[in-house]
């Protein structure tokens, strides 16, 4: 007997309300035991079809973490952009042939090139009557050429000697070379490249030395420990003006220590990275601390340093372990976090998601005009209020009537989705209640990525002393990208300045380290 295929059922959306409704019509027309078959059957199905969604919404997450998410756009988060338009979302493509301009150069020796047979002042050579001058603007070529991160020279200073005495007499050093082997400029191209981009000693081992320049990852990392003990006073500075900050972002990422993991029976296992963001009016600071301790403990230790014992905004996700436990902050949470809980659930159930994604937008499309429109934190309260507060209301009433009439399952995706929302709705919304509260915790997660950069790539320190080191080098060049300042030219000045910044480590910060140096001549 032949065996017969079973067609692919036709999905079909039920809520909890309409599968009540078919059990009680079932139950009138069936036998009591016929019934119970059924209602059984209808419970299986609908918490599988639960377990499923919740399932697909983890699976989903896993992916992320393995392959990175595109983007959480509305756009792509709602498949408005699908398949069949070839990737185009019908902007415009932006202009521009895609080529860095000349002026971007700036690192890039230049060389003026005077022309052979004319200067300024001589006769045209094409009309034979008019004259030649110098125009504004010359013609600019670029050529890149390959090097060594670190390269060197290598000064072969002539030797004489006596036939008769035997004295020897050498070529003294030029002028400018120094004494020390390694310049200010190696040791923070190093300190960069580890810490700033993740290269691993190791890997940069074997690129110096497949270009002819030796550097063992263990020099290497006697220049970065040599400098940052030398930086430790404007380090320590960056930590007492983080603690004067307005908003204080953190976060926590985990990371490995050999050293710790290796302790017998520690009281905790967990270590972590945190990542501090402080801001003020004038100036950003971002603080890296690797250990035991979890961020809300190791905000506190900052904020133990601040002066006037206000409040500050305090901006994180919803783990307890965020918060300090005895210094006052004004809670704000990540209204990016609870987005994304409906991100990941979307495909499960769009038309509830789309609603809160569109809201959502429309408050940050909000945020995006106050910045545009250059407002202070008091106006961009005022405006928050005016336009995002009557939104946010909106979406408030709706999240307490999915639940209350029962539209939702609590303990589906969607349900926890809004569960957290309502539970966190205060923090949630602290921009409608103070000026200067952010939206979301994105600042601290990007500096964070500093962190996760040297995790993916060297996947542990060995020592916690090694930690500390790297902790110092990432908090003083994620500040100088903050701020615009260039890391590698900062990094180098502080070395040059040791002992300047040691006696006052105020004036050696990134925004203001260069009104300390000698101008030069115009």
């Amino acid at each position: 007997m032949p065996k017969r295929r079973m067609k692919k059922p036709e999905q079909i959306t039920l809520d909890i309300k309409q599968v009540e409704a078919l059990l009680e019509r079932a139950k009138e027309v069936l036998p009591p035991e016929d019934y119970e078959i059924i209602k059984a059957m209808a419970d299986t199905i609908y918490l599988l079809s639960q377990s499923v969604n919740k399932k697909a919404a983890s699976i989903q997450r896993l992916l992320r973490m393995l392959f990175g998410a595109t983007t959480e756009k509305l756009q792509k988060a709602t498949r408005k952009n699908n398949s069949g338009n070839s990737g185009n979302s019908g902007e415009e493509p932006k202009k521009g042939h895609g080529r860095n301009p000349a002026a971007d150069y700036t690192g890039a020796e230049t060389v003026e090139v005077s022309c052979e047979t004319l200067k300024p002042g001589d006769d045209c050579p094409a009309c034979l009557e008019g004259k030649v001058y110098e125009l504004k603007e010359p013609k600019r070529v670029v050529r890149i050429t390959g090097n060594a991160p670190l390269s060197g020279t290598v000064y072969e200073m002539q030797r004489l000697r006596c036939n008769l005495c035997g004295e020897i007499f050498t070529a003294d050093t030029p002028a400018g070379v120094g004494e020390e082997k390694y310049d200010a400029r190696s040791g923070a191209v190093i300190a960069v490249l580890k810490y700033g981009t993740g290269m691993p000693f190791n890997r940069l081992e074997n690129l110096q030395q497949s270009l002819g320049i030796p550097l063992p990852a263990s020099t290497q990392y006697e220049i970065v420990k040599q400098i940052a003990d030398m930086l430790c006073p404007v380090a320590n500075e960056l930590i007492n003006k983080a603690a004067q900050g307005k908003v204080v972002y953190n976060d926590d990422t985990t990371m490995k220590v050999l050293e710790l993991m290796q302790e017998e029976n520690p009281t905790r296992k967990a270590i972590y990275t945190t990542g501090i963001l402080s801001t003020t009016e004038e100036y950003k600071i971002a603080l890296f601390l690797t250990g035991r301790q979890h961020a809300g403990e190791n905000i506190e230790d900052i904020l133990a340093h601040r002066t006037d014992r206000s409040p500050p905004i305090q901006m994180c996700d919803a783990l307890a372990g965020n918060v300090p436990k005895t210094f006052e902050t004004l809670l704000a949470n990540c209204l990016a976090h609870g987005r994304r809980q409906f991100v990941n659930v979307f495909d499960n159930f769009p038309d509830e998601c789309r609603y809160v994604l569109e809201t959502l937008a429309e408050v940050y499309k909000n945020d995006e005009i106050a910045k545009k429109r250059h407002m202070n934190a008091d106006e961009r309260l005022h405006f928050h209020q005016q336009n995002s507060g009557p939104l946010m209301k909106e979406l408030n009433t709706w999240l307490h009537g999915q639940l209350e009439k029962n539209a939702v399952e609590p303990n589906s995706g969607l349900g926890q989705a809004i569960n957290y929302m309502i539970k966190h709705w205060d923090a949630l919304t602290l921009f409608l209640k103070e000026p200067g509260a952010p939206l979301d915790n994105n600042l601290c997660e990007q500096s964070l990525k500093k962190a996760i950069l040297h995790r993916k790539n060297a996947l542990f320190y060995k020592t916690l002393n090694g930690a500390g080191v790297g902790d110092l080098f990432m908090s003083l060049i994620q500040t100088c990208n903050l701020n615009g300042a260039n890391p590698i030219d900062y990094l180098t000045v502080l070395q040059e300045h040791a002992a300047e910044l040691k006696q006052e480590p105020e004036k050696w910060l990134p925004w203001n380290y260069t009104a300390q140096l000698p101008q030069n001549p115009s």
